[in-house]
């Protein structure tokens, strides 16, 4: 399938080079999973894009049409992935806000990415990444377009490792580089870093979080040490498009994939 986008709802292969996205990386986006035509869980990052909005001062887009407009992108796809942008629009230089403000809305449908089933079974190994996330509370948990620092995180590795562990400035585990995090340090309990610092909170990862509550799975959001990590009886990577990945290896330790990762990657492939 060859990529396809959309600017303002309308086939495009250009933006206004004044677009803040562009020169100040100032918006929002969500990579939805599209299968059958439907976008899976459209609500939650429907949710997410409303709660960027609200913290980023953005204009959010009329929920309605926004609806209209994804699915009608995801029409006929039956396994696509749909990315969603959405900016501050054009404006003049500096920081200060353009007033009024016109938010641009960009649609990309990519073909389903090629990853090896194995990675779902058998699981992954994880790596460390030297490249710390900084700690920014003003922008945690939000799906920024500012991405550096796991555009830096993926240039430490080319082949071999599927995705990379990354720790903040004082050394805690936050997330994956694309990924949400999960551990189980004791039988019957999961535990996922506290993203109040910094990371972006997935909806994958909230769907987890709240399937779990609801079968009776104690489960906390906390700071996690990485010593606590490693010694951990399971861990797993998630998001929207990969789903659930076990994780098999931690540089020289090794994990099964428990009881509590089946059940995740369960609740994971739930409508």
């Amino acid at each position: 399938m060859k990529p396809i986008a959309w600017v303002n709802g309308e086939p495009a292969e250009t933006l206004r080079l004044a677009d803040r996205g562009i020169q100040y990386g100032d918006g929002l986006f969500e990579t939805l999973a599209v299968m059958d035509g439907r976008i899976r869980r459209l609500g939650l990052h429907l949710d997410r894009l409303r709660e960027g909005c609200a913290r980023l001062r953005l204009p959010m887009p009329d929920e309605g049409s926004l609806r209209q407009e994804l699915q009608g992108a995801a029409e006929g796809q039956s396994r696509a992935v749909l990315k969603f942008i959405l900016t501050r629009g054009s404006g003049g230089r500096g920081y200060r806000l353009p007033d009024p403000v016109s938010v641009t809305r960009m649609m990309f449908l990519h073909p389903w990415p090629d990853y090896p089933a194995d990675w779902h079974t058998d699981g992954i190994e994880l790596r460390i990444c030297a490249t710390r996330l900084a700690m920014g509370p003003a922008l945690a948990g939000l799906k920024h377009l500012n991405r550096l620092e796991q555009v830096l995180a993926r240039a430490e590795w080319n082949e071999g490792v599927p995705e990379g562990l990354m720790l903040d400035a004082d050394g805690r585990p936050v997330e994956g580089t694309m990924t949400n995090l999960f551990a189980s340090p004791a039988e019957g309990r999961l535990v996922t870093p506290d993203l109040s610092r910094a990371g972006v909170a997935g909806v994958t990862r909230r769907h987890i979080l709240e399937r779990a509550k609801a079968e009776g799975v104690q489960v906390e959001i906390r700071d996690l040490s990485l010593a606590e990590l490693l010694e951990s009886r399971e861990i797993f990577m998630c998001n929207s498009i990969a789903g659930v990945w076990p994780v098999t290896r931690i540089e020289a330790r090794r994990y099964t994939v428990g009881p509590l990762t089946c059940m995740a990657q369960t609740w994971a492939g739930e409508d």
